[in-house]
């Protein structure tokens, strides 16, 4: 039978459905197609304008709301992105949804409008407002049913750069725009001539619930740089017999592809700047002499993007949202979840090409910086793709064999309470839970790296500076300097092949909520066991990254965790009530790498 929206009304309420239900579903790919949106308002199509190889998307231009009160209605409407049409959830019928603009210390009001035939909703990505406000259905907010209107209020109380989306599977299909939220005090804010919102995202004619469907029948679906037979033959003409079949049998036991870097690739996705294609090119005025600053917004479902300027250098002024110690590089990576502000100073009358390519080296996006629209930068050609290595399979165990000095206890502590003087710095003993222990976990890494200087395989090496989380250092120094009293240790787990995502080998489902007990200082450890990159998202409160040696070293709300890499960070448990932490992958949340988090 058809998975009907009476089945799957909504796909994020996991409390609900995830239950034993759709994700262990033993549906057929036929069986379970449908159409993710059946919109029932007359909406507008846009018309087609070639075939794919003289196809050019160009989105409307975003419309900018500013004020205390906004109407945001969420409708289905038909667009043209690849050559085929398709059709697209939006905000105010556009793609990405229009740009927001507040002020802090406002008290704001959204009401948001549903117009399909499912659930939907809008979760406020980063911001600090109370749960009922936060826009997860599941958790602490039913959702907006179809015909029906929510009004979010809340207090604004703080300024930079951050998003909205949908918390359903309606961000894959469009409903996701930026929010730009102005400092009660400009002073703190550099001086720019020009300032521009650059919303990252990934576009697909797939139904998502069939992208789903098709990683879960093989979890490499969309991989098509996959080794091959004539790569292991060229590997033993270069190195020999003996160090070919040594580099691959790690990955070959494992069952793993040392290119599993994504998910979804350019086989199905079509990559947009502020709802533009590459061939329709994103275009930004930028006069010679100018000070521009670049809002990167990463609302992909399931992209990293590698962001370049050529011929200019990026100074990182903001992450999520928070003002960091200017750093100038030539590229940073930017995950689902993040944000990052750049200003970048014309010297010339040339036009410069915005440059973001998929960490896959699949496919990219590309827009202009230059004085007249009819000036488009050429981008350069997308970077050779790379093999992951041992060191984001194995950690620190892949530099070095020897593995003196670590110990593992069999037993898992979800959370310890400790004496201060031992909760200075985070813990280096690895606790492997023994949920890890069975088949929806195919790796472990004992060893794990704990080093924030590293941009990641594919920025590793290229003659370019890349940015790193240890170059990030927040202007303002957390206020709450507390040792912790707790520590949670919680590991990313998975199964590549069988497309199983979890929290310490346990799905949602099979999971209890942490509590974190109102008024604490607690440290969270995340320790990546997978050779896929995270990044974890915390609703409700900030978390201060800790540097190796337990110093503060940023304020976010999304933090991305590397292969084979243990990070900790600090939360200051203010907020009561329940909130999400999840992979801000969508397909990764969907699969089960979600908790529920309760203060109280």
């Amino acid at each position: 039978m058809l998975v009907t929206a009476a089945r799957l009304p909504y796909f994020f309420q996991f409390n609900r459905y995830f239950t034993g239900g759709f994700m262990n579903s033993k549906l057929s790919h036929n069986q379970a197609r449908r159409r993710f949106v059946k919109g029932t308002a007359a909406l507008t199509a846009l018309a087609s304008t070639g075939m794919m190889s003289s196809f050019t998307w160009a989105s409307p231009p975003n419309k900018q709301l500013t004020g205390k009160f906004f109407n945001l209605d969420i409708g289905e409407k038909e667009v043209n992105v690849t050559g085929s049409t398709a059709k697209a959830t939006l905000v105010n019928g556009l793609l990405p949804g229009p740009v927001l603009r507040i002020k802090e210390g406002d008290e704001v009001t959204i009401k948001v409008t549903n117009y399909l035939t499912e659930m939907t909703t809008i979760h406020w990505h980063g911001m600090i407002l109370d749960p009922e406000m936060d826009g997860v259905p599941g958790i602490s907010f039913p959702g907006i049913e179809p015909g029906e209107s929510f009004d979010y209020k809340f207090k604004v109380v703080q300024s930079g750069t951050y998003w909205y989306h949908a918390h359903t599977l309606a961000e894959q299909t469009g409903v996701y725009g930026a929010l730009i939220i102005d400092s009660l005090n400009p002073l703190e804010e550099e001086r720019v001539d020009r300032d521009y919102p650059v919303v990252l995202s990934d576009w697909t004619d797939e139904d998502p619930v069939d992208v789903y469907l098709n990683l879960k029948k093989m979890g490499g679906y969309y991989n098509y740089q996959q080794l091959t037979a004539g790569d292991f033959i060229n590997d033993v003409s270069n190195v020999g017999l003996a160090k070919a079949f040594k580099q691959r049998q790690p990955w070959n036991k494992a069952r793993m592809s040392p290119t599993d870097f994504s998910d979804i690739s350019a086989a199905t996705y079509t990559y947009l700047m502020n709802g533009n294609s590459p061939a329709s090119n994103w275009h930004g005025i930028a006069n010679k002499g100018e000070k521009v600053r670049l809002r990167f917004i990463g609302a992909s479902t399931a992209t990293f993007f590698d962001i370049r300027i050529p011929g200019l250098k990026l100074k990182v002024v903001s992450t999520d949202g928070q003002n960091v110690q200017p750093v100038v590089v030539d590229e940073f990576r930017i995950g689902p979840g993040e944000t990052y502000d750049v200003i970048v100073e014309i010297p010339d009358n040339q036009a410069y090409s915005v440059f973001a390519q998929a960490l896959d080296r699949s496919g990219y996006v590309s827009g202009t910086l230059s004085a007249q629209k009819s000036m488009k930068a050429s981008p350069p050609p997308i970077d050779a793709p790379v093999l992951l290595s041992m060191v984001d399979m194995m950690g620190e165990m892949g530099k070095s064999s020897s593995d003196k000095g670590m110990q593992m206890m069999p037993n898992h502590l979800a959370m310890q309470k400790m004496e201060n003087q031992g909760l200075a710095k985070a813990s280096k003993q690895v606790r492997h839970a023994s949920t890890e222990f069975g088949a929806g976990v195919d790796m472990r890494v004992d060893m794990p790296r704990t080093n924030l200087d590293d941009p990641g395989a594919g920025l590793r090496n290229t003659g370019r500076r890349a940015l790193t989380y240890a170059d990030l250092k927040s202007l303002k120094v957390p206020e709450d300097t507390r040792t912790p009293t707790r520590e949670i240790e919680m590991h990313l787990t998975g199964n590549m092949e069988r497309f199983i995502w979890s929290i310490d080998g346990l799905k949602l489902n099979e999971a209890k909520p942490l509590h974190f007990p109102l008024g604490e200082r607690i440290r969270v450890i995340l320790h990546n066991d997978s050779n896929m990159l995270h990044p974890m998202h915390l609703h409700g409160m900030w978390s201060d990254l800790e540097s190796p040696e337990g110093g503060f070293q940023v304020r976010k709300h999304t933090i991305t965790v590397q292969p084979a890499q243990r990070v900790s960070f600090l939360v200051t448990v203010d907020a009561p009530g329940r909130w999400a932490f999840h992979c801000h992958l969508l397909y990764h949340m969907a699969a089960g790498m979600f908790r529920e988090v309760v203060v109280a």
